[in-house]
């Protein structure tokens, strides 16, 4: 990376797409996440989406750290829009899938997803889960 690469990525936080077409979902992951991964770490650009077409045009422009998308959403759950974006986009960002039970965790490798985490949201293990899965796209570069 260059000088001015590593500049923006102390500047910036993450930028993560959260998909669910319920608000109040979005809400608590936003919550149990928090504004930024830790203390003094730049805060977390949240892209919200409500429609599987704002997290694939938002995937598609590019400069996406995380994708973290409801396995239960209506219409086109997180897993199906997890195996899409896995298979249609290139350098798909890493994919976390919220379940609705952890029993659904089996279905999600279906989905391609790179994680998941089962409702209701522990927020120590939605932490851990996100911050290993951008530690790992960092590495992958």
């Amino acid at each position: 990376m260059s000088t001015a690469q590593d500049q923006a990525a102390a500047t910036h936080g993450p930028r993560i797409v959260l998909y669910s077409d319920d608000v109040d979902v979005r809400a608590q992951v936003r919550l149990a996440l928090g504004p930024r991964l830790q203390h003094g770490a730049p805060a977390i650009d949240w892209v919200e989406a409500a429609t599987p077409a704002a997290v694939v045009a938002a995937t598609e422009a590019g400069g996406v750290d995380l994708l973290v998308l409801d396995g239960e959403a209506d219409k086109l759950g997180g897993m199906g829009l997890g195996r899409q974006l896995k298979e249609e986009v290139y350098r798909c960002p890493p994919v976390l899938v919220l379940t609705g039970r952890p029993q659904d965790a089996w279905l999600a490798s279906w989905s391609n997803a790179d994680a998941t985490v089962s409702r209701p949201l522990d927020p120590l293990e939605l932490h851990r889960t996100v911050v290993e899965l951008l530690a790992a796209q960092a590495v992958a570069g």
